[in-house]
């Protein structure tokens, strides 16, 4: 293999090699309720589906509802293979706009965060 071709196949490797480690963090998939959306009925526990597994110790969620008070969260925990996080909602929501911001730490130690909202019109 010419010296040019074998320098050409390791840089192609490298950028493989550092895409997956660009792709291997938390990103959040989906959400109960969903971002943007506006749900009749207050939700009793938000879920946050991640692309990959969660370390619990350092991943949660702040809510703030109209008036940007803070809403009342239970002890979250992880399902589907740690990569949904539930967290219960202890409030009761009155209707209007909340927000949620959350913070994730993948189990290989990447960090993420986000924010999004939705809201409650009964």
């Amino acid at each position: 293999m010419p010296q040019i071709q074998k320098m050409l196949f390791a840089a192609a490797a490298l950028s493989i090699a550092f895409a997956g480690q660009a792709m291997a963090h938390a990103h959040l998939k989906s959400a109960v309720p969903a971002a943007d959306s506006t749900v009749k009925a207050a939700p009793s526990e938000l879920d946050l589906t991640f692309s990959e597994g969660l370390n619990l110790k350092f991943s949660g969620i702040k809510i703030t509802g109209p008036g940007k008070m803070a809403v009342k969260t239970g002890e979250a925990s992880l399902m589907d293979k740690d990569a949904t996080l539930m967290v219960p909602v202890t409030d009761e929501l009155a209707p209007g706009k909340y927000t949620v911001e959350w913070h994730a730490l993948s189990t290989d130690g990447h960090k993420t965060n986000g924010i999004y909202s939705f809201t409650v019109a009964p």
